[in-house]
């Protein structure tokens, strides 16, 4: 394994490195295969992909090995960096061999305090990063805790936490992150880095959800914003204008003049379409207790009178606000006897409170990028569901938007959702015990299925509140702190939150996912900074 380190050098100097270790995965295989091919393949990769890649970002060769190498970088910003250029630039030379022929790596990252030799480098960190090489699968990347704190607002890609591992001969567990890919940058990416990567390539790539982020896009949104506001009262988003009765736009204040969102050029409405909603700059005093600088908050206009206030009705607080519907209070039992971290079962009270009907939508999302609110524009068409959210980003957007328009939106708790989501059922679904057609969207729950995205956001049949895609889809995020059961959770439908929580809560499953998360009673957790592609959000207030 390169990079394993057994000895010390006495009188060799000490220091703080990022380490990355690489091997061939099945080398003995492809060697008992094809072995003047395989080696003669290998040392073209290392002249024309490892070496220059390793220059480009500032790192030292430090030894290779007979399927593998170590590097040492002062950055691990770098090392990262590195790492996943290696990847995307093996993954395109594979297209052109059979699968029995692939070089892939293996990599692993870690940043630890090192013995620097002439020729070599030793210690615990260098284990490390050899121990999390081990681990990884071919074509990826493992790196541990300690540079997902230095790298994880600096690279625009996913990452999945793995949890604490013990490692051979490593005194303490480690926590241990996968970096995702993101198959939309990989033609880019390649472009800048490695002319001999022909279209053909990345588009193959890009099909074969293959490749890496490396790059943080400049926030710009494609196309023409579409008004939240022309959504229906009943049926998907997009469709036709709200009813009056839903969204009086005199009421709310809106102005008349169509404009592009901050900092965009402006861009003709497609035949029929709505105009995109009005921005102006937000005043100094609106968002009561702001300290967001004017400059970076777009304002949105008032709110509109809320109507009745029963159960399942709709209703925008403002022109570009998600479409929320009104929950009467009540109590329920919460939870379930289906696992363990659904236990106990207790009746909870929850007070009257509104709720996405939808989970929040890229359209909606790049109103905050756009406000230069939100960290990165979210792809995909206007009536997708945004995902690839950490908590942090969720409660970035709620923020946004509680300061653009003086209303405390906020994550649902927990409760709060399992209740919306129940719509006064008991059973493991909204609407029965076994899972049924075109009521989920999840692995295994039926068409319409995509495996590599989820359904447009009101794509399958509400609840009885008038809430779409609480089964499947996007998991989405809520307020609460996650605990391993329920004992001593409140049961006046608040969020059980906690300061500087490590973990929080997500609630509905994902397309990922199989039926049993799609059930109202299942929960996730996931790591609070940490972005995952199937992770996003959906929005709430108190009335």
């Amino acid at each position: 394994m390169p990079g394993e380190s057994t000895s010390h050098v006495a009188g060799s100097q000490r220091r703080l490195a990022a380490i990355l270790a690489a091997d061939i995965a099945g080398y003995s295989r492809l060697m008992g295969n094809d072995e003047e091919g395989t080696l003669v393949r290998l040392k073209r990769h290392r002249r024309e992909i490892v070496e220059p890649t390793l220059q480009e970002h500032y790192g030292r060769l430090v030894k290779t090995t007979g399927d593998g190498f170590l590097a040492m970088f002062d950055s691990p910003l770098e090392a990262v960096r590195c790492a996943i250029v290696i990847q995307q630039s093996m993954a395109a030379r594979n297209t052109s061999l059979p699968p029995d022929q692939w070089i892939r790596y293996r990599i692993g990252v870690n940043l630890g305090d090192v013995i620097v030799d002439p020729d070599d480098v030793y210690g615990e960190g260098v284990n490390i990063a050899a121990r999390l090489e081990n681990l990884a699968d071919p074509g990826g990347v493992l790196i541990s805790g300690g540079v997902y704190e230095q790298i994880k607002n600096k690279l625009v890609c996913g990452y999945q936490s793995m949890g604490d591992e013990k490692l051979k001969n490593i005194t303490d567990p480690v926590r241990i992150y996968r970096v995702l890919p993101d198959p939309a940058s990989v033609a880019r990416a390649a472009r800048h880095h490695w002319i001999w990567v022909s279209s053909g390539a990345a588009a193959l790539l890009i099909l074969g959800g293959v490749g890496w982020s490396i790059m943080k896009p400049e926030p710009s949104v494609g196309g023409r914003q579409v008004s939240m506001a022309e959504r229906p009262a009943a049926g998907p988003p997009g469709a036709m204008p709200a009813e009056p009765s839903q969204t009086d736009s005199s009421s709310a204040g809106g102005g008349s003049t169509a404009a592009s969102l901050p900092g965009m050029p402006p861009t003709p409405p497609a035949s029929g379409s709505a105009l995109p909603i009005p921005i102006q700059p937000i005043p100094p005093s609106a968002g009561p207790g702001s300290k967001t600088p004017p400059s970076v908050v777009a304002a949105i206009p008032p709110p509109a009178k809320p109507g009745e206030t029963s159960s399942g009705s709709t209703f925008r607080d403002c022109q570009g606000c998600p479409e929320l519907v009104r929950i009467a209070g009540g109590s329920f039992r919460m939870g379930s006897d289906e696992d363990s971290s659904e236990k106990p079962l207790r009746l909870v009270q929850v007070a009257a409170f509104a709720i996405g009907r939808y989970p929040v939508t890229v359209a909606e999302w790049n109103q905050c990028v756009a406000a230069k609110a939100c960290a990165d524009v979210a792809r995909g068409d206007n009536d997708d569901p945004v995902r690839n959210l950490s908590w942090l980003d969720a409660q970035q957007y709620a923020g946004w938007l509680a300061q653009s328009t003086g209303i405390p939106y906020r994550l649902p708790s927990e409760a709060e959702w399992e209740y919306a989501a129940r719509a006064g059922s008991s059973s493991r679904y909204w609407w029965g015990e076994k899972m049924a057609p075109k009521m989920a969207n999840c692995k295994g729950c039926g068409d319409p299925y995509d495996t590599h995205a989820p359904l447009k956001v009101g794509s399958l049949s509400p609840n009885p509140f008038g809430l779409a895609d609480v089964s499947g889809g996007v998991a989405q995020w809520v307020a609460d702190c996650w605990h391993p059961t329920y004992q001593g959770a409140p049961t006046d439908g608040s969020a059980w939150a906690e300061p500087n929580c490590r973990e929080h809560v997500l609630r509905g499953g994902s397309w990922r996912n199989d039926a049993s998360y799609a059930r109202s009673a299942s929960r996730s957790h996931y790591d609070t900074g940490v972005r995952y592609p199937a992770h996003g959000l959906r929005i709430a207030r108190s009335l």
